[in-house]
Protein backbone atom coordinates (compact mmCIF):
# COMPACT_ATOMS: atom_id res chain seq x y z
CA UNK A 1 0.00 0.00 0.00
CA UNK A 2 1.37 3.47 -1.07
CA UNK A 3 1.80 5.62 2.41
CA UNK A 4 -0.54 8.25 2.57
CA UNK A 5 2.34 11.41 2.19
CA UNK A 6 3.03 9.71 -1.15
CA UNK A 7 -0.61 9.67 -2.23
CA UNK A 8 -0.57 13.44 -1.55
CA UNK A 9 2.30 14.42 -3.02
CA UNK A 10 1.10 12.64 -6.32
CA UNK A 11 -2.44 14.36 -6.17
CA UNK A 12 -0.47 17.50 -5.64
CA UNK A 13 2.65 17.38 -7.89
CA UNK A 14 1.99 14.87 -10.46
CA UNK A 15 0.53 16.35 -13.28
CA UNK A 16 -0.81 13.46 -14.44
CA UNK A 17 -2.73 12.26 -11.76
CA UNK A 18 -3.75 15.26 -10.06
CA UNK A 19 -6.87 15.82 -12.27
CA UNK A 20 -10.07 15.27 -10.46
CA UNK A 21 -12.10 16.37 -7.66
CA UNK A 22 -10.25 14.71 -4.28
CA UNK A 23 -11.86 14.62 -0.91
CA UNK A 24 -10.02 13.21 2.07
CA UNK A 25 -11.94 11.09 4.88
CA UNK A 26 -10.45 11.76 8.84
CA UNK A 27 -10.97 10.68 11.93
CA UNK A 28 -12.36 13.77 13.76
CA UNK A 29 -12.82 12.77 17.35
CA UNK A 30 -15.44 15.09 17.79
CA UNK A 31 -18.27 12.89 15.48
CA UNK A 32 -18.36 9.39 15.48
CA UNK A 33 -18.35 8.75 11.37
CA UNK A 34 -15.31 9.81 9.22
CA UNK A 35 -15.07 13.64 8.17
CA UNK A 36 -14.65 14.27 4.84
CA UNK A 37 -13.17 17.69 3.03
CA UNK A 38 -12.33 18.56 -0.28
CA UNK A 39 -8.53 18.24 -1.07
CA UNK A 40 -8.78 22.18 -1.91
CA UNK A 41 -9.50 22.85 1.78
CA UNK A 42 -6.15 21.48 3.13
CA UNK A 43 -3.21 23.69 3.57
CA UNK A 44 -0.31 21.59 3.95
CA UNK A 45 2.29 22.57 6.50
CA UNK A 46 5.78 22.74 6.83
CA UNK A 47 5.49 19.63 8.95
CA UNK A 48 4.92 16.52 6.50
CA UNK A 49 2.99 14.58 9.16
CA UNK A 50 0.10 16.56 9.27
CA UNK A 51 -1.89 19.30 6.96
CA UNK A 52 -4.28 22.14 8.10
CA UNK A 53 -7.82 23.36 7.33
CA UNK A 54 -10.05 26.12 8.27
CA UNK A 55 -13.53 24.88 10.09
CA UNK A 56 -16.74 26.73 9.63
CA UNK A 57 -16.20 28.44 12.43
CA UNK A 58 -12.88 29.63 10.91
CA UNK A 59 -10.69 27.97 13.35
CA UNK A 60 -7.72 26.45 12.32
CA UNK A 61 -7.37 22.85 13.01
CA UNK A 62 -4.14 20.72 12.12
CA UNK A 63 -4.82 16.95 11.66
CA UNK A 64 -1.99 14.41 12.01
CA UNK A 65 -1.92 12.41 8.67
CA UNK A 66 -2.36 8.92 10.56
CA UNK A 67 -5.62 9.98 11.14
CA UNK A 68 -6.68 9.82 7.13
CA UNK A 69 -8.12 6.93 6.69
CA UNK A 70 -9.66 7.53 3.34
CA UNK A 71 -9.08 9.06 -0.23
CA UNK A 72 -11.63 9.62 -2.62
CA UNK A 73 -11.25 10.78 -6.62
CA UNK A 74 -14.25 12.16 -8.43
CA UNK A 75 -16.66 10.14 -5.41
CA UNK A 76 -14.61 7.23 -5.74
CA UNK A 77 -12.30 5.51 -3.26
CA UNK A 78 -8.99 5.58 -4.44
CA UNK A 79 -7.68 4.57 -1.48
CA UNK A 80 -8.02 3.39 2.15
CA UNK A 81 -5.62 2.92 5.41
CA UNK A 82 -5.98 -1.30 6.37
CA UNK A 83 -8.11 -1.31 9.81
CA UNK A 84 -5.47 -2.22 12.31
CA UNK A 85 -7.69 -3.61 14.48
CA UNK A 86 -9.39 -6.12 12.31
CA UNK A 87 -6.07 -7.35 10.81
CA UNK A 88 -5.07 -8.36 14.68
CA UNK A 89 -7.96 -10.53 15.46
Amino acid sequence: MQPIHELLNQIRWDPNFRGGDFEIAFVDHAQPDLRRIPLRQMQFTESRFAFEFVTEDDAVVSIPLHRIREVYRDGKLIWSRPDVSREEK
